[in-house]
């Protein structure tokens, strides 16, 4: 070891003295080594032989397959069991037939009987208020006595009471004053239904309807009077007989009666025309004339507004709306109907008389009979301006809409039981 230190101590104290020489010798000595190492393994291998006296490759040689001897096996036979062919089932005996039932042929089902028509209601019922109010308090003025000067004071008061008017009722007065004075309550009875049947047929008469095509109906009244519900059932009725209708929503001032008007148009099936609320009546009149020409329609029925008839406007809007349907369609309007509402007594004929001014009314509707009192106005209507009574409503259905029947509504004010339908 001293030894070996010894050797090696020159080295150090150079590597010492020197480091950076050191570090480099530290890093070449290693690769000396190595070098020195594989020069003395060289050196120490045996020589090469000549590659001609190497000893050939051996080749490689599949081994042959050795066969193995099986063992042989002894086989005991096996006994096969031959089984006999299967026995048939026999095949079940069929059941008997089941006895043939011959049912009896259905005798033919009775052939159904149409349904009668509903029977419409009587005019007589309608009447009841108007009815029970005149003839009741007749029936309690007369009573047993005759027909004197105080009788003819009392009759007085009742009928200006009736609401037919001071004309008429004057009228009715002296027909009993003058044929039934002296007489008793039947006669004086007969009497006032003799007067009243006579001024009503004056204006029993059938609407006349022109041959032109479309026919033009303007429709008049206040609001209220039952005038839009009056259009959709006059619509309802012509439909009804295979014409083809288209109506003119032109009161335009109320946005519910172009609806109610539109409700109509669906339930009958027939055209609406209308225009914006509170646009200009006469344009919604002039469209719907074109609209019927146009579709080659029958019958054209026109609202109007029905605001307050002492309005000015309103009449010189009435005027407007009649001049600008006759421009297309020669006579048009052909008919004018004032729709009046029952309820409003008196004043239904200061409606007529101002409406007739500004429209040329020809014909008349009265409506709402079946819930007023006030019936009697229609015979004082007639009285003051003998224009034809077209139609009367009694009632909220489509029948419910009349032509007007002067026997048939006489009759029916007077009859004490039943009367005609």
């Amino acid at each position: 070891m001293t030894d070996f230190a010894n050797l090696f101590a020159p080295l150090f104290a150079w590597i010492a003295a020197n480091p950076l020489a050191g570090v480099g010798a530290a890093l070449v000595l290693p690769w000396l080594v190595v070098a020195l190492v594989m020069l003395l393994r060289r050196a120490s291998a045996p020589p090469a032989l000549p590659e001609a006296e190497r000893a050939p490759a051996r080749e490689a040689t599949t081994p042959e397959p050795v066969a193995i001897p099986q063992p042989r096996i002894a086989l005991e036979p096996v006994p096969v069991r031959v089984e006999p062919p299967p026995v048939p089932a026999p095949k079940p005996t069929p059941p008997p037939p089941a006895p043939v039932i011959v049912a009896p042929a259905p005798e033919p089902a009775p052939a159904r009987q149409p349904e009668p028509p509903k029977s419409k209601v009587r005019l007589f019922d309608r009447l009841a208020r108007t009815r029970s109010a005149f003839l009741g308090r007749l029936g309690a003025l007369v009573g047993t006595r005759k027909v004197d000067g105080d009788v003819l004071d009392e009759l007085e008061a009742l009928l200006f009471s009736a609401d037919l008017g001071v004309k008429t009722a004057e009228s009715l007065l002296e027909a009993v004053r003058t044929r039934a004075s002296g007489g008793d309550a039947s006669q004086l009875r007969q009497v006032l239904r003799e007067a009243m049947l006579e001024k009503l047929r004056r204006v029993e008469v059938p609407a006349q309807r022109a041959d032109t095509k479309p026919h033009v109906v303007l429709v008049l009244g206040v609001n209220g009077s039952g005038k839009t519900t009056t259009i959709g059932k006059l619509a309802a009725r012509y439909h009804a007989e295979g014409k083809r209708v288209v109506m003119g929503a032109g009161d335009t001032f109320r946005a519910a009666a172009i609806e109610q008007l539109e409700v109509w148009g669906q339930r009958v099936g027939c055209e609406v025309v209308k225009g914006q609320a509170g646009g200009d009546p006469a344009a919604v009149a002039f469209d719907t004339v074109k609209a019927a020409l146009a579709r080659g329609c029958d019958v054209a029925i026109i609202d109007t507004a029905g605001r307050l008839q002492t309005k000015a406007p309103l009449i010189e809007e009435l005027r407007k709306i009649v001049r600008v349907i006759g421009r297309d369609v020669p006579g048009a309007p052909h008919e004018v109907l004032l729709v009046l509402d029952a309820n409003t007594g008196q004043n239904a004929i200061s409606q007529a008389r101002i409406f007739t001014e500004a429209a040329g009314v020809t014909g008349l509707v009265l409506t709402k009979l079946d819930g007023t009192a006030k019936g009697g106005v229609l015979v004082g209507l007639a009285d003051e301006f003998g224009i034809p009574v077209r139609y009367i409503g009694v009632g909220e259905t489509l029948d419910d809409l009349r032509d007007f029947d002067a026997e048939e509504f006489v009759g029916a004010l007077f009859e004490a039981e039943g009367g005609t339908a």
